[in-house]
């Protein structure tokens, strides 16, 4: 997928006025009503985008659990870090969301934007699929063009809710990967790892509170992601989007990148390595310590990291 925005006056702009931050690449074609016809066509990058990020689709799996983890562990999480290393400290994503008419914690999404699963289906069926339901009413508007609204073919709300939910139950189910075997090599590895401050940001584990599915109460899972938003310096993105300015992101989770061929949010890098070398901002010093790391010892954690 492609974001979009532009800055204006030292802030980021999410080009509502041209259809939002998130493009469309792909239209139903023309359509035909009593009024007229209007041809949609997927939306293409405006001229007046001075920020364009390809994203990364990111997996689905385990995603209940992380939706189980209690705010209060987020914040004492934050919390910890502020006092041990306040340089590396993340910060929960607070922001208001006129959806749920008040205040919530994002967790989901490369900018932590995305406040629980059931949010993330509603949201995704909108800006994929064009289907609105309860949670999101309004059409987007294609390249900002709101005449185009009064040729929808389907303008009532298309999804009363149980698609939404039928789609957030299923993610919130899928289990989330095995891992691979543990060798002394992945042991030493995963030593390593602590060693350069990496489990600061990408934390082992976290355990779920109460959740009225019994598979997700207390349960401790190691997805290594503290699931709050670190400034990334040159690594950011450029965009803005909930609680994250320009230059955050939120921590990505590793577990599973051993299914991995392209690495960081836009897919630009090819190694886990590259991937590494490229961290900047809060995690500069990490990258350092990585790259004056031995090769036996940068091995041992190439293949811990393989065997998440």
């Amino acid at each position: 997928m492609t974001r979009i925005g532009r800055m204006a006056d030292g802030r980021v702009d999410d080009l509502a006025d041209l259809g939002g931050s998130l493009l469309q690449a792909r239209g139903i074609g023309t359509v035909r009503t009593a009024e007229g016809a209007w041809d949609f066509q997927g939306e293409t990058v405006p001229a007046a985008a001075t920020i364009v990020v390809p994203r990364r689709s990111q997996p689905l799996f385990g995603l209940g659990l992380v939706d189980a983890v209690p705010e209060a562990t987020l914040q004492a999480i934050a919390d910890e870090q502020a006092e041990r290393d306040p340089d590396t400290a993340g910060r929960v994503a607070r922001f208001f969301d006129p959806a749920a008419g008040g205040e919530v914690v994002g967790r989901f999404g490369w900018k932590a934007q995305v406040p629980t699963l059931r949010a993330f289906a509603g949201e995704a069926l909108l800006n994929e699929m064009g289907i609105t339901s309860p949670g999101f009413r309004n059409e987007l508007c294609p390249q900002g063009h709101c005449a185009a609204l009064a040729f929808n073919p389907a303008p009532a709300l298309n999804d009363d809710g149980r698609d939404a939910e039928a789609i957030a139950d299923f993610m919130t189910l899928l289990a989330p990967p095995a891992g691979g075997a543990v060798t002394d090599e992945v042991r030493r590895g995963e030593q390593v790892f602590h060693e350069l401050g990496c489990a600061t940001c990408h934390r082992p584990s976290l355990t779920t509170g109460d959740h009225p599915v019994q598979a997700l109460a207390h349960v401790t899972f190691r997805p290594y992601s503290d699931f709050l938003l670190h400034d990334m310096g040159r690594l950011g993105d450029g965009l803005a989007q909930g609680a994250a300015g320009p230059a955050e992101m939120r921590t990505a989770p590793l577990w599973g990148r051993a299914g991995d061929t392209r690495f960081l949010h836009d897919g630009s890098a090819a190694t886990v390595e590259e991937a590494i070398t490229r961290h900047a901002g809060q995690a500069r010093a990490a990258r350092e310590r990585f790259t004056a790391l031995t090769t036996d010892a940068r091995d041992a954690l190439l293949a811990f990291l393989q065997s998440l």
